[in-house]
């Protein structure tokens, strides 16, 4: 069984690539071929592992995270794959082609500066830094091989996702995750 969902960004947010742009922007966005953002699957795989770990915490239920995710990679143990396959979350196709045939992916993107203040409220040195991050907008994504088992929990995780991406504890990536 598959499920496909709707990712709707209320805040700026950043899925980072690991690159900089030299002197001007020290975090850049990850991006596909076309220079529009995405959600990497592995981001979503984690937070939907994250919610599961606390939906079983706290309500008791009984989910085989390893099982359906895969083991996390311990000293042990090899790393296991899981039942289930995330695909990156993109901007829909449409959307996308609109984008595109516009020339118009550079204006999905902002950057934001911040700094370190010490105790006496003056800005620390050499600790300005600016992050590319993408304005508001919807994405989808897809969901492969869950078991009809599982699927209501999967569902329930990705509808506990409130926030997504660097710096999503400072405002950054407020989002709502919904099925399609």
């Amino acid at each position: 069984m598959d499920i496909k969902y709707k990712i709707t960004f209320y805040s700026n947010w950043h899925c980072g690539s690991g690159l900089s742009a030299g002197a001007d922007v020290d975090l850049l966005v990850i991006k596909e071929k076309n220079g529009l953002p995405y959600v990497p699957g592995k981001t979503i795989k984690g937070l939907v592992r994250e919610a599961l770990t606390d939906i079983k915490e706290f309500s008791g239920k009984d989910i085989n995270i390893d099982k359906l995710l895969g083991k996390q990679n311990t000293k042990e143990e090899e790393m296991k794959n899981g039942e289930i396959f995330f695909k990156n979350a993109c901007i829909p196709e449409s959307t996308a082609k609109e984008i595109i045939d516009a020339d118009a992916a550079h204006y999905l993107y902002t950057a934001v500066s911040s700094t370190a203040i010490e105790e006496d409220g003056v800005a620390k040195d050499h600790s300005l830094r600016r992050m590319e991050v993408t304005i508001p907008c919807e994405l989808e994504g897809h969901i492969y091989n869950v078991p009809e088992s599982s699927k209501k929990d999967i569902e329930e995780a990705l509808k506990y996702i409130k926030r997504l991406g660097q710096n999503r504890n400072r405002g950054l990536g407020r989002c709502d995750i919904t099925l399609i």
